[in-house]
């Protein structure tokens, strides 16, 4: 692997975001993703390199969190690390010299503000390749459908925090699935299951920001 790329994926997997970033503290002082990825361009690499660079650096970030041996701040910097990469790639995908996988459409929830599992998903799944339309949160039914009916091919992640507004999920889930019944729908948040999901008729459900960038690789195979 070329000396910029595997370093680009420690800056991401350690969420080093740039040469100002006091954090993490061992590579303080170091160039960061921002930098490393400016080079790499400079250096020739192809943005599609640099992509699957970022996409193996939070890859790394989510195994270890999966194994408890890292936290939601480590998956936060991880993922701003990312996005300093993706700042300087949006012009690839805006000019299609990088092809998106597809279009990922996520949202919290009528009734639900939270937006730290939502967000950490985004920045993963965009991470990986895809394109992320991010409608925040408390969002209500209709703007979901709203949202399909404009990007017809894309799949749909909806987010809840709350025991209080599964409700409102399996609701949006089931008004999505009877408009657009080929729709894959995936969802997520603390108080759901798998059991839950089958439940409200969703296509699949994703304990973390990995399982999701998962389900929505395997969908695209």
């Amino acid at each position: 692997m070329h000396e910029l790329i595997e370093q680009l994926v420690v800056c991401v997997e350690r969420g080093k975001v740039n040469k100002a970033s006091p954090f993490p503290p061992g590579m303080k002082g170091t160039d960061g993703a921002d930098e490393v990825t400016q080079r790499a361009l400079e250096a020739a690499i192809g943005p599609e390199v640099i992509l699957q660079a970022c996409n193996e650096g939070m890859t790394r970030i989510g195994e270890k969190f999966g194994r408890n041996e890292v936290f939601v701040p480590d998956l936060l910097m991880a993922a701003k690390a990312m996005n300093a990469v993706m700042a300087h790639l949006k012009p690839f995908f805006q000019s299609g010299s990088i092809k998106a996988k597809g279009t990922f459409v996520i949202g919290t929830v009528a009734g639900d503000l939270h937006d730290i599992g939502k967000n950490l998903v985004a920045m993963f799944v965009e991470g990986s390749g895809w394109k992320v339309v991010d409608l925040g949160v408390d969002v209500k039914t209709a703007k979901f459908i709203d949202t399909i009916e404009r990007n017809p091919d894309c799949l749909v992640g909806l987010s809840a925090l709350l025991t209080t507004t599964m409700a409102m999920m399996a609701k949006t889930v089931k008004e999505i699935k009877v408009r657009f019944p080929d729709t894959t729908v995936i969802v997520g948040g603390a108080p759901l299951s798998i059991n839950a999901a089958k439940e409200m008729g969703a296509n699949g459900y994703a304990p973390d920001p990995q399982g999701a960038v998962a389900l929505l690789n395997a969908s695209h195979k």
